[in-house]
């Protein structure tokens, strides 16, 4: 089966125009690409959002009759978090074609939110109060500006930036049907690879000969790079996981976006949002880094929980030290060196749940050798103490790990940190989950903990790492408390 991996006529761009000349696209902001035009959309989006901040505060200041709505500069942080928390400013990245009316859901959410929380401070200020007048103003002010501002910031973006370039990697209808939607579609500011990749691919022509299947990462890679295109939209008839998970770590590893037109409408796969281009299904997924002021903000929140967190738990932390002394003999705290972040070994601290000797009898509970995957998990371990059941019943045990929070080891949320020989027998599919810092909970954590499977862990986990957003930090928080209360599969 041939297929088209070099066929790259130019078509419609976003205006229904023929695509740029590469020269006139280097003209624009320098030729910017990639993660500096994705970094320049979040900037304009964040101004939209400031403006639409002070136009509410500027309406109600007329309802109000007051020229002094300075307190606004105090709420400003707060707006920002909260838009950040919705995904406001990183919801484009991953789709071909994201429009503002396809946030509304988080734009309501943010603006009441975000109104509620101004009205609760401007009323908690001395000598200030807020008329329900000016309260109705603000909020409808802030929804419709919301929307007409960041609309607006989009329009610009696409005006400033090149049409992100992409390369169609498929052959037959789907790909004939890919090329002609993004023809006609308005809208989607992306444009195909022009003639300059034509020939170059397989002996002079714009046709990769042979089987998807048989194509090496290899030559995905150089093909990618001899293209020179941002996205990668993979549609071909028949597709299969080994070639999906090969085309996706190519795209991941030379950081270009990967979009799939699905042979089948009920393979989603480890899909990050599933969009349309018309009547076309599109699967969207993950394959660039995390936004920097995405992860800045997590560190942040580590620090913040982890230190307010060890204070609090303090008096609970000695207790629980005392009452592993006096149920066995050994130390209070176990250490054990874990692969964190990059597979960086860090040293992990717990409450000591096992006896003392622990580490040298796992050879008695479990066949090291014998392993046929690299994990376990026993429901019966004959080493667990009577406090340690308690402790990992309640995942009390856990509690000294917020100071690996705090310095920087792990995290409040991601992958579980496992044990040094179990990360080495890792083949190149589980590596994944080596690219966050483990975490005090996680997916695991809230999708069955020592009930799951190895590859049921790995899918959640990779779910985890390649759609990461805040708010799904926040959700697997709350979860954990729920999942420490049922207690399933904690053992």
């Amino acid at each position: 089966m041939g297929y088209s991996a070099a066929d790259v006529q130019p078509v419609g761009t976003g205006q229904g125009r023929a695509s740029s000349a590469p020269a006139r696209e280097e003209r624009r902001l320098g030729g910017r690409r990639g993660p500096r035009k994705d970094a320049l959309r979040r900037r304009l989006l964040f101004a939209a959002d400031v403006l639409c901040m002070l136009a509410s505060v500027g309406v109600t200041a007329l309802v109000e009759g007051t020229t002094d709505p300075l307190w606004a500069l105090v709420t400003l942080p707060f707006w920002s978090l909260l838009a950040k928390l919705e995904g406001l400013y990183d919801s484009d990245r991953p789709k071909i074609w994201h429009r503002t009316s396809d946030e509304a859901a988080p734009i309501f959410h943010w603006v009441t939110l975000s109104v509620a929380g101004t009205l609760f401070f401007i009323r908690a200020l001395p000598d200030e109060t807020v008329t329900v007048e000016a309260a109705g103003a603000m909020y409808f002010t802030a929804l419709g500006s919301a929307f007409v501002l960041r609309s607006a910031a989009r329009s610009l973006w696409r005006r400033l930036v090149p049409p992100e370039r992409a390369l169609v990697v498929g052959s037959g209808q789907l790909a004939d049907q890919v090329r002609r939607k993004l023809a006609l579609e308005p809208g989607h500011h992306l444009v195909l690879g022009d003639d300059s990749a034509r020939g170059r691919s397989a002996g002079g022509q714009g046709w990769l000969e042979g089987r998807l299947e048989d194509l090496r990462r290899e030559d995905l890679e150089a093909l990618v790079a001899e293209a020179d295109v941002e996205r990668v939209i993979l549609a071909v008839p028949e597709l299969d996981e080994a070639t999906l998970a090969r085309v996706v770590s190519a795209c991941r590893d030379v950081g270009v976006k990967l979009s799939v037109m699905p042979p089948m409408r009920a393979m989603l796969g480890t899909a990050v949002q599933l969009s349309h281009i018309a009547e076309m299904p599109v699967i969207e997924y993950g394959t660039w880094d995390t936004p920097a002021s995405t992860m800045a903000f997590k560190r942040a929140i580590d620090i913040v929980v982890s230190a307010v967190g060890l204070v609090l738990l303090a008096p609970l932390m000695l207790a629980i030290a005392l009452l592993v002394r006096l149920d066995s003999r050994g130390p209070a705290l176990f250490t054990q060196l874990r692969a964190g972040r990059h597979g960086e070994p860090f040293r992990i601290l717990k409450f000591r749940t096992m006896c003392h000797d622990a580490p040298e009898r796992v050879s008695e509970v479990v066949p090291v050798d014998e392993l046929k995957e690299p994990m376990f998990k026993l429901r019966r371990d004959p080493r667990v103490t009577r406090v340690g059941r308690f402790l990992r019943r309640t995942s009390l045990d856990e509690l000294p790990q917020l100071l690996n929070v705090l310095r920087g080891s792990m995290s409040l949320v991601g992958p579980r940190p496992e044990e040094l020989w179990l990360v080495e027998r890792y083949g190149e599919t589980e590596r994944f989950r080596l690219a966050m810092r483990p975490g005090l909970t996680g997916p695991m954590q809230v999708h069955g903990r020592g009930e799951l499977t190895f590859q049921e862990r790995m899918a959640v986990e990779r779910e985890y790492v390649e759609n990461y957003s805040l708010k799904k930090d926040l959700r697997i928080l709350l979860r954990t408390i729920s999942a420490t209360f049922r207690a399933d599969g904690a053992y």
